[in-house]
């Protein structure tokens, strides 16, 4: 059983399930449901497919997800983010609207599903930790941007382009003239009455009566209202007649099970934003997930979750569907309703197929333009102006992160901002790791510890220099420590002896080896003595078969207490022998 549920997440998860448990899936489910189907049509609008393959990527890969994810209350499905750098990726290789595009986001996400569980297989969940949060954040809140600003056509009823704000921004002032009132009216009116639904239905159904619980899950039911109100508005007027936009007809029925004949050479061109659509949803994902699971002491297992999600996005395209991952808002809204298990997954997918079923007839006369406004409040909530500030006030590099990440992708397009954000924090880690904190360190009155010199009233020694340097030494930094002290030796020559406190140094390698070996010649030469000080297990098994450990003029100390307190009582007792000659 321990092996099975290894594998299958959902083998531990449905221990002890009981119908208490059944009942909160299934309500959770209904919930879920409800808000799934707008989202499923609105999010393959966006990423330029039809409709009904928004219903067919929430159906497989629910199911998929259920039995290899780790979370029990992760909603897997199309998501703004996926669908918008699916519908950026896409746009070079085939037409919006023809079959090689369907095929194309097809392939999108049966690479971007064997990509995750290869990297699943390999146990590459920590791959996750390349892109730090104020990249992730600054990347979806330039995308929510450009994602709101693509919806715009569809709320003035216009024809516009683009995929930056370079494009998109003229496109759109280009076409405002041929503006549709009507359509803009529905449009306006859906994101109003979204944003008060967002903002104040649970409040006004709560005074009316309803539970908090009742009322805030109703008010996630808000654009399916929004659906049903628009298409019977636009059915009863005839709005189509008069310029409104709408869905069209939508296939009734299931997905058949298949996938297209696929070239190398349309995998050639969709293998690399496969794998950048691939890491962000993983990113995206892992987060929600391990965000709600950690409500009720669950664990996420990261590398299955890479696993559960390439299943998912493999079923995605099997079923006909575009890349998929686990959806922020779905999946609050799913723990919110009570979701316990991965069964709440499974009955959701259920759910949208008996959609598929029945119900996608009544859809022909839902206006773009309630796509559109159900898109742009979602994406609203992703807009985190709050990084830029946050950044400013606590790191230089996190916020120059965030800047390049934000204009890289407003400007330059959603994989460039992404690229741009990750060679940007990494450069700015290895700019920092080549010039770590390294200080000058004395004794706090009255206790054994050891604080910079700088930052409090401490005791230090004329004749002793104790630093500190709090980062592990390797090739990019030995160098950057041995100037530190040189320079320090240069402007105080009262200074006969160095103590090296090593309590920040987890790791060392062998140039930096040589480099504490070539300061320990150059301070003898000085008539410097060099000591260590709190060296870690493996640092010192490390320097033991060394020449360093023979020829060091001082001693390594376990303590800096220690070191100073000897080398001080050294430094009085030839003090006191020179005073005797």
């Amino acid at each position: 059983m321990l092996k099975l549920s290894r594998y299958l997440p959902i083998v531990a998860s449905l221990k002890g399930y009981d119908r208490g448990l059944l009942a909160r899936d299934m309500i959770a489910a209904l919930v879920v449901t409800i808000m799934l189907i707008p989202q499923s049509l609105a999010y393959a609008l966006l990423a330029g497919v039809p409709p009904q393959v928004g219903l067919y990527a929430s159906m497989l890969p629910l199911l998929a997800y259920a039995l290899f994810g780790t979370s029990r209350t992760l909603s897997v499905g199309p998501v703004a983010i996926a669908s918008l750098m699916t519908a950026v990726a896409l746009k070079d290789v085939a037409e919006q609207g023809t079959s090689d595009y369907l095929t194309a986001a097809i392939v999108l996400a049966l690479l971007s599903g064997i990509l995750l569980m290869v990297m699943g297989a390999l146990r590459l969940g920590v791959l996750a930790n390349l892109l730090s949060h104020s990249v992730v954040s600054g990347f979806i809140t330039a995308s929510a941007l450009i994602i709101a600003l693509s919806q715009m056509k569809h709320i003035l009823g216009v024809s516009a382009h683009g995929d930056t704000l370079l494009e998109l921004v003229p496109s759109l002032l280009e076409a405002l003239p041929q503006t549709g009132m009507l359509t803009l009216g529905m449009g306006v009116s859906v994101i109003l009455f979204l944003l008060f639904a967002r903002r104040q239905l649970s409040r006004l159904l709560v005074r009316l009566g309803a539970s908090a619980h009742v009322a805030g899950l109703l008010a996630k039911a808000a654009p399916v209202l929004s659906v049903i109100a628009t298409i019977l508005v636009v059915y009863l007027l005839r709005l189509d007649l008069q310029g409104v936009a709408v869905v069209g007809e939508v296939p009734q029925g299931l997905p058949v099970p298949g996938l297209p004949a696929v070239s190398m050479a349309l995998v050639e061109q969709l293998l690399m934003p496969a794998l950048v659509i691939s890491i962000i949803g993983y990113v995206e994902s892992i987060s929600v997930g391990k965000t709600l699971a950690a409500r009720h002491r669950q664990r996420i297992d990261s590398d299955q979750e890479l696993i559960g999600l390439g299943a998912a996005n493999v079923a995605s395209a099997v079923s006909g569907g575009f890349p998929v991952t686990g959806g922020f808002s779905r999946s609050v809204v799913n723990y919110d309703a009570g979701a316990a298990t991965q069964l709440a997954g499974v009955m959701t997918a259920m759910g949208i197929a008996l959609t598929a079923m029945y119900l996608t007839p009544w859809l022909f006369y839902l206006p773009r333009a309630t796509l559109a406004a159900t898109i742009i409040v979602a994406v609203l909530a992703l807009i985190d102006i709050s990084i830029f500030r946050d950044t400013w006030r606590l790191s230089t590099g996190d916020f120059i992160a965030v800047l390049v990440t934000v204009i890289g992708t407003l400007f330059f397009g959603v994989e460039a901002g992404v690229a741009a954000g990750v060679v940007t924090s990494l450069g700015l880690h290895l700019y920092h790791a080549t010039k770590p904190h390294i200080t000058e360190v004395g004794l706090i009155a009255g206790t054994e510890h050891f604080r910079n010199v700088e930052r409090h009233s401490v005791h230090t020694h004329p004749e002793i220099f104790s630093l500190r340097i709090d980062e592990s030494l390797f090739f990019a930094n030995a160098g950057y420590l041995e100037d530190f002290i040189l320079a320090r030796l240069q402007s105080d020559r009262q200074i006969r002896h160095v103590i090296l406190m090593c309590s920040a140094i987890n790791e060392i390698d062998f140039s930096a080896l040589e480099m504490l070996e070539a300061l320990n010649v150059a301070l003898a030469e000085l008539g410097i003595t060099f000591h260590l000080s709190e060296v870690k297990g493996p640092v010192l098994d490390a320097i033991k078969p060394s020449a360093f450990m023979q020829e060091l003029t001082g001693e390594i100390f376990l303590s800096q207490f220690q070191a100073f307190k000897t080398v001080s009582r050294l430094v009085s007792a030839t003090e006191d022998g020179l005073s005797g000659l």
